[in-house]
């Protein structure tokens, strides 16, 4: 029997993403099939989790976890039962964490249980089809899981098909790079440049030359 997640995927992430949008997808054999491992992605719109969900075998969803800011995405009760039942998020507390509270908490757990966890390293949606500063989130939970492969994916077309403000998805084609596994670096100056030159050099496999 699927359960929520799955059928979530199939009815309506996939759907979204092949259908109304278009999907192109360069090197989808280097994806994770099992954990713990963490999926690293530039982070332009509310289409992001679904285009990365589509990206995995059916049979995997219910092992894969996306990150999501617990600021949005539990506004209201109606919200966070979506976002949590059905999306499957893991809450983020963005900044404003209580003290004493650990936002990264439920990423931990996920990777302890052996998930495969997706997180958005620039933290927040930036300007549509460019990338921000990479945050340090990454490398403490790397840090605590070295043995956890760290793939990363860069999505162009997001920005444009529902970036910042918009309610409803533009139909503009989306094509994603899928790179290799990426080491963690004890110095985490090094650790974050080699993660923003993996994006760019991964950006240039899909963004037009004209633009």
């Amino acid at each position: 029997m699927l359960n929520l997640r799955t059928l979530f995927v199939l009815l309506v992430a996939r759907p979204v993403v092949k259908l109304w949008l278009g999907l192109t997808v360069r090197n989808p054999d280097r994806l994770p099939h099992q954990g713990p491992a963490i999926v690293i992605a530039n982070h332009n719109s509310h289409l992001d989790i679904l285009t990365l969900y589509s990206l995995f075998d059916l049979k995997d969803i219910p092992n894969v976890r996306p990150a999501a800011a617990a600021d949005y995405f539990l506004r209201n009760r109606a919200m966070a039962w979506f976002a949590t039942k059905v999306v499957g998020i893991i809450p983020v507390q963005r900044g404003g964490a209580k003290k004493g509270s650990d936002p990264l908490a439920g990423c931990r757990e996920a990777l302890q249980q052996g998930k495969v966890l997706i997180l958005f390293p620039e933290g927040t949606r930036g300007e549509p089809e460019q990338l921000s500063e990479i945050k340090s989130g990454l490398w403490y939970l790397a840090q605590e899981f070295p043995e956890a492969p760290i793939v990363p994916v860069y999505m162009h077309g997001l920005g444009r098909a529902m970036g910042r403000g918009q309610w409803l998805p533009i139909p503009f084609f989306v094509d994603v790079a899928i790179g290799r596994v990426l080491p963690w670096r004890p110095e985490r100056p090094l650790f974050k440049t080699e993660i923003t030159e993996q994006f760019q050099y991964l950006r240039k496999k899909v963004v037009p030359t004209q633009e």
